[in-house]
C-alpha cells in the first residue's frame, strides 16, 4: 500500500441513516445505494481499516411520527428497532456479495437471523476482517439510533465515528434553504449542544463528549470521501471534539 494511502485510522465506526438507503426512492431501499456502499466498505477492509455499522430505520418506518398520532411510544419504538434490521441485513447481504465477510448483531434477541449483541464477540469479528452491522439501536425505546452509534463506538473502541448525512458537514442553518449559512470546518461538543445544531440528539453528543469520541459528519454521497476521510483528510465534512484551540470555519 501507498504511503497515501495508509489509514490514519484502525477502526471506525459507521453511522447511515435509513434514509440514506433510500437513495432517490421515496420508500425502502436503493439496490444502488447498498452496492456503492459496499464498494465503499470493501476499499476500506482492503486497506486494513477495521469497520462497523450503525443502520437506522426511517426508510421503512418512524416510531415517533405515529406515536405523535397516538401509537404508544414504546411499541412505536419497537417496530423502528425491527426496520433496523431489515436494513442490516440487506447491508450484510450487499457486503458480502462484494466480497467481504459481514456480521449483523442485534441489540434484541432474534436469532433465527442474526446474532446477539455481545461486546467481546464484535470486537473478535472486527479483528478477523469481519464488517459488523449493528442493529435495533441500543435494544430500548426512547433511545435513537444516533445514541446507539455513539454507545457501539465507545464499546468497541473506535478511533472514530462518522456520521453519514446528504449535506458535506454541520452549517450555522440549514444550507436548503438559507444561502447565508456557513459550513463549519471544526466543533466542539458543547458547542453543537449550546447552539443547538441538529446533527445528532443531545445523548448521541454527550456520549461522544464524556468518553472523548471524535465524530466527523460528512456527505455520503460523495465519491471517495470516505476513504479520504479514513486515510487522513482533515477537509472534508466537520470535526467534532473536545479540542477547543482548532480555528474555525
Amino acid at each position: 500500500m501507498s504511503e497515501k494511502k495508509r489509514p490514519a485510522f484502525r477502526r471506525i465506526l459507521l453511522k447511515l441513516s435509513g434514509e440514506a438507503l433510500m437513495g432517490r426512492t421515496e420508500f425502502g431501499i436503493s439496490a444502488d445505494v447498498i452496492e456503492r456502499l459496499a464498494a465503499d466498505i470493501r476499499e476500506l477492509v482492503e486497506a486494513r481499516v477495521q469497520v462497523a455499522m450503525v443502520v437506522g430505520g426511517g426508510n421503512i418506518f418512524r416510531g415517533v411520527g405515529l406515536a405523535g398520532r397516538g401509537m404508544d411510544r414504546v411499541t412505536g419504538d419497537q417496530m423502528g428497532m425491527l426496520a433496523t434490521v431489515i436494513n442490516a441485513l440487506a447491508l450484510q447481504d450487499s457486503i458480502e456479495h462484494a466480497g467481504m465477510t459481514a456480521r449483523v448483531m442485534s441489540a434484541i434477541r432474534i436469532n433465527q437471523v442474526c446474532e446477539d449483541y455481545i461486546r467481546r464477540r464484535a470486537i473478535r469479528h472486527l479483528e478477523k476482517g469481519r464488517v459488523v452491522i449493528f442493529a435495533a439501536g441500543t435494544g430500548n425505546p426512547f433511545f435513537t439510533t444516533d445514541s446507539a452509534a455513539s454507545l457501539r463506538a465507545i464499546e468497541i473502541n473506535a478511533d472514530l465515528m462518522l456520521k453519514a448525512t446528504k449535506v458535506d458537514g454541520i452549517y450555522s442553518a440549514d444550507p436548503m434553504t438559507d444561502d447565508s449559512a456557513r459550513r463549519y470546518t471544526h466543533l466542539t461538543y458543547d458547542e453543537v449542544i449550546d447552539q443547538r445544531l441538529a446533527v445528532m440528539d443531545t445523548t448521541a453528543i454527550v456520549l461522544c463528549r464524556d468518553n472523548g469520541m471524535p465524530l466527523r459528519v460528512f456527505d455520503i454521497n460523495r465519491a471517495g470521501d470516505l476513504m479520504n476521510i479514513v486515510t487522513g483528510a482533515d477537509d472534508i465534512g466537520t470535526l467534532v471534539d473536545n479540542n477547543t484551540t482548532r480555528a474555525k470555519a
